[in-house]
């Protein structure tokens, strides 16, 4: 990312019509976010100066605080100005952006849109936002069976002057029936027989696409697999509808992370970027109360051997040590779980040997710390005893945090229940109530 003042002075020379060259959307969305940190007047006088032709984009790259204000800015005549400007699945995105700030302004931007324009967002937005309708572009290039190379072309050519067409990858072959038949990379179509037919030329030719009902996510790891740049979308009868490019897949990608993240931390992503701070005290006071029932549970078993604590009183020294290995263990393989569960590379049919792995090497862990723990205790308070104590007690909780890191996602899963959400309270009360009771447990056995 270039810095402020370059961004700046790139803005304001094209502002002079010194240069063609306008800096990035995203570079453009940077410098008001910076601007409006020092000055909101300056950021809102700045709104204006955007160009129209670029202004839907920024629009779309401010963060969500700012767009609001940018929306409240701007006139209904002016973002649907900014609105005609993005292709069918940003336009969509910006108008629920402007719903969800303000409905009656979006009824107004919505009725100076032409005709066309209107049926793409209506189209895009009937689709669920988990369904690759949702994220899909209406704008293709596509020909008909019965077409020539030359006369498709032509038509090429003319939507990208009238700049109705960007980031071209394929040519899609249609019926009569408007079914998608085929698929076809321009560099391919250049080497054709420009004054033949596609039907002349094209036989039998394996292609892959989505229908507008598939889950997105399903669709993402299409993507992931196969390195695709772009995918046609169909209808439920396999008709062409639109297409899926791969920066959009970026974005479900980077949602997607960032939702587990948040999920395996107890918050909720949605509420987190919002400036409400009462509704992220509240997101975020209801897990921590979960997990302050499950700290009472853990201090429940410590209060079953308050005696034994007594009597020894280094076994209060050494149990944090005990909680915090079991937790940080069983840390590491739950998010190795959930994220290889995200990413297909675990499924039920092979979940059997990713829980033998990690329960093996959990206990290869308990069996190495076990040893330097128990050599650890026995020098500090030279009681041997104790050292066998907190090894057999180590390796006890590095196999409960294998066992219950690993099957925890696991049992969510086959309960429809996204494994990130919840996973890590269910995890740590397993490691601390367990990790607290073999220790002590063991302790009022061995050395009372």
């Amino acid at each position: 990312m270039k810095h402020i003042s370059e961004i700046k002075h790139a803005f304001e020379q094209f502002l002079l019509a010194k240069t063609e060259h306008l800096p990035h959307a995203s570079e453009i969305a940077y410098l008001l976010k910076n601007v409006h940190q020092e000055n909101p007047e300056d950021f809102r006088g700045m709104l204006g100066r955007i160009p129209q032709d670029v202004r839907g984009e920024v629009l779309l790259e401010l963060p969500e605080k700012l767009k609001e204000e940018a929306i409240e800015c701007y006139s209904s005549e002016e973002l649907a100005e900014a609105v005609e400007g993005l292709d069918s699945d940003d336009a969509a995105e910006l108008i629920e952006d402007i719903v969800d700030f303000d409905e009656d302004k979006s009824e107004a931007v919505y009725e100076k849109l032409d005709e066309e324009d209107r049926e793409d967002i209506d189209k895009i937005r009937s689709y669920e936002d988990d369904q690759a309708g949702a994220w899909m572009q209406t704008e293709l290039f596509e020909a008909t069976l019965d077409e020539t190379v030359r006369d498709a072309i032509a038509r090429l050519k003319r939507l990208k002057e009238e700049g109705e067409l960007e980031n071209v990858h394929q040519l899609y072959i249609v019926n009569d029936e408007h079914r998608l038949v085929a698929t076809l990379a321009l560099e391919d179509m250049i080497l054709m027989d420009f004054e033949q037919t596609f039907r002349a030329q094209m036989g039998p030719k394996e292609f892959r696409s989505v229908e507008a009902t598939d889950d997105i996510d399903e669709v993402a790891t299409i993507f992931e697999q196969y390195d695709f740049a772009v995918l046609p979308v169909v209808d439920h009868d396999s008709r062409l509808v639109g297409r899926i490019t791969s920066d959009d897949i970026f974005d479900v990608i980077e949602e997607r992370a960032t939702e587990q993240i948040y999920n395996l931390a107890g918050v909720n992503d949605e509420v987190e970027q919002e400036e409400d701070i009462k509704g992220v005290f509240k997101n975020r006071a209801s897990w921590l109360f979960v997990n302050l029932l499950t700290a009472i549970l853990a201090s429940v078993v410590i209060g079953l051997f308050d005696a034994t604590i007594a009597a020894y009183v280094p076994l209060a020294i050494l149990m944090p040590i005990v909680a915090s290995m079991g937790g940080n263990a069983g840390t590491q393989t739950l998010t190795v779980m959930v994220r290889q569960m995200a990413l297909g590379d675990i499924e039920f049919g092979n979940a059997k040997s990713a829980l033998y792995k990690e329960i093996a090497v959990a206990l290869l862990n308990g069996l190495l710390f076990a040893l330097i723990m128990g050599l650890i205790a026995w020098a500090w308070f030279q009681l041997p005893l104790l050292g066998v104590v907190i090894g057999m007690a180590m390796i006890i909780n590095l196999f409960i945090a294998g066992f219950f890191g690993a099957s925890i996602p696991l049992l969510l899963k086959r309960l429809n229940i996204d494994p990130a959400v919840g996973s890590t309270v269910l995890l740590t009360t397993a490691t601390d109530v367990f990790g607290f009771f073999s220790f002590l447990g063991l302790a009022k056995i061995i050395l009372l």
